[in-house]
């Protein structure tokens, strides 16, 4: 004798979306009933009775078998966990450029993170939705468009972003889960073109001794700046080669991996952010394809391209390459579902950085590559999606 549980489409007499039904087969025959506890226990004594056996041993036998639709795999991670421990990570950079930059990075950052959850709600609530704004995500959201703003910008530029991320980029689209573009990225586009001054001219110098492009001939412009107008300073007298050699020299990138050096409030320490990483990788909640591809590629980018004065070393700690590659394309809505595409979103990132770095009008790419391979991330998830299990390949007739 066994007991099958069977979940089939439709409303049970109290509601429940499912209905569910036992199917009892002895012999010949089968016999369908409801789904009381004391049958199924009458039929573990039945059972044991029939076989002589104690009921604790023919429980196996009558163990229900459930057919339900898919996933048949649950997760115990739920989004606000998950958007919780991503903050926690950010919180080593936040430390970095508080100690680098002053308090005001600080006032930045809560700013930023207050208004995203308080559009975040209101926006919900004018849409007829429950309000979430403790479930995370907006909180992220603010702490990653705050890390991309210079230190130096007025305190209602966060807020602007922040409606701009969590209105029109999340929640006009739907919410949480929706949104095709990351909203802290596709804000910082916004107040860029809005606001260029602001965003490309209002740096602070480090705490310390340290100038803001790293070299101590050279002021006022961050390490990508500088680069990208290094060949305007040889009329003031310069020699261009001696400031590239310091611009490449160990000193330097000593500078930029621990983040005494000029840049956006949150990206200017590699190892702040990458000690926040690790952290996402080991409890898995960053896949590791994303960005490993990001930053492999433009290191080989970095090595074969022409007209790179650069070492592959100056460009993965410049700029917004680390906190990009872990913290921005590895967003679980915007970035591909499969292993194979994320190796190609990955890829896609780093080439598009480069190219822009290399040979566009805009000194830092990071921004504008992830926004680009969100955009053709179902593409991607088209192409790589794997094959249905007994499906078989297609092939042309032969002629």
């Amino acid at each position: 004798m066994r007991v099958l549980r069977l979940r089939l489409p439709g409303k049970d007499p109290v509601g429940a979306p499912v209905q569910v039904r036992q199917v009892r087969t002895r012999g010949n025959g089968a016999q369908v009933s409801t789904d009381p506890k004391v049958k199924a226990e009458a039929e573990v004594k039945a059972e044991a009775k029939e076989t002589g056996l104690p009921p604790s041993s023919t429980s196996t036998l009558t163990s229900p078998l459930v057919v339900a639709a898919s996933p048949h795999v649950r997760s115990q991670a739920s989004v606000s966990r998950i958007m919780w421990v991503v903050a926690i990570a950010l919180l080593p950079a936040l430390g970095g450029s508080v100690y680098f930059f002053g308090l005001k990075s600080l006032l930045l950052v809560a700013i930023s993170v207050a208004s995203s959850m308080l559009f975040d709600a209101l926006t919900q609530r004018a849409f007829g939705r429950k309000p979430t704004p403790f479930d995370g995500s907006a909180a992220v959201t603010g702490l990653l468009l705050a890390y991309n703003l210079p230190p130096g910008v007025p305190l209602w530029m966060p807020v602007v972003g922040a409606a701009f991320a969590t209105v029109v980029v999340k929640q006009f689209f739907g919410g949480l889960g929706h949104n095709f573009i990351n909203p802290a990225l596709a804000a910082r586009a916004f107040l860029m073109v809005s606001w260029p001054t602001h965003m490309t001219t209002m740096w602070l110098k480090p705490f310390g001794t340290a100038p803001l492009s790293g070299i101590d001939a050279v002021s006022g412009a961050t390490p990508l700046a500088f680069v990208r107008r290094a060949a305007e300073l040889v009329p003031q007298g310069m020699d261009l080669n001696e400031l590239l050699r310091q611009a490449n020299s160990l000193a330097e990138l000593k500078r930029l991996f621990l983040g005494n050096i000029g840049g956006c409030l949150g990206e200017t320490s590699a190892l702040l952010l990458l000690i926040g990483a690790l952290f996402l990788i080991i409890i898995r909640v960053v896949d590791w394809r994303i960005p490993v591809a990001y930053i492999g590629t433009v290191i080989v980018l970095a090595l074969v391209l022409p007209n790179n004065p650069m070492t592959y070393s100056f460009h993965v700690l410049s700029g917004g390459i680390i906190l990009g590659a872990f913290f921005m394309a590895t967003d679980y809505v915007t970035s591909p579902v499969t292993g194979k595409g994320r190796i190609i979103f990955g890829i896609g990132c780093g080439l598009i950085t480069m190219l822009i770095r290399l040979y566009g009008g805009y000194p830092e790419g990071c921004s504008y590559s992830i926004l680009l391979m969100n955009v053709a991330t179902p593409l991607i998830d088209r192409l790589t999606r794997p094959r249905l299990f007994g499906a078989v390949k297609k092939t042309k007739a032969a002629k």
